[in-house]
């Protein structure tokens, strides 16, 4: 995906088996983030941030999405723990970051794999990409800030 692209209406399915679709966000702009993995550090960072900054987010006229391998059982895990106000969608087939293009080659302490990039998507009313704070680009600490300020 890229700037300018329209999504797909279907997203996936949220911690609790419920189809996500673009449609049941009329009249906001989406907060579509793909983070790696539940219950790690930097992701928990950024889940905490933007729901210590929902209030500010949806003032704004967002609406935030989480996205992710992990099932459902572990997102309903991570919800409860960090009381996330937020859904968190179960990729397990890996076909929403195949379609946005964050799922690739990773390298850590020399060791290759495949993994998710963290990527945020800023999607219009329209269901349209308006904006991309790639993987260097996000604070995970103060990710809604990004978002809000426009960076």
């Amino acid at each position: 995906m890229e700037i300018g692209d329209k999504v797909p209406e279907i997203l996936g399915y949220d911690e609790n088996g419920n189809e996500i679709r673009i449609s049941d966000f009329k009249g906001k702009k989406i907060v579509l983030y793909f983070y790696p993995k539940d219950m790690t550090s930097g992701c928990t960072a950024e889940a905490c941030n933007l729901r210590d900054n929902i209030g500010e987010l949806e003032a704004s006229g967002y609406a935030v999405i989480g996205a992710s391998i992990d099932d459902a059982k572990s997102h309903q895990k991570f919800i409860a723990k960090h009381e996330l106000p937020f859904h968190l969608i179960a990729d397990t087939d890996k076909k929403l970051v195949e379609q946005f293009g964050v799922w690739g080659e990773k390298s850590m302490y020399g060791r290759k794999y495949f993994g998710t990039f963290r990527t945020t998507f800023i999607i219009s009313e329209e269901g349209i990409v308006e904006r991309i704070i790639g993987p260097k680009k996000i604070k995970t600490k103060d990710h809604a800030n990004q978002i809000l300020s426009g960076q």
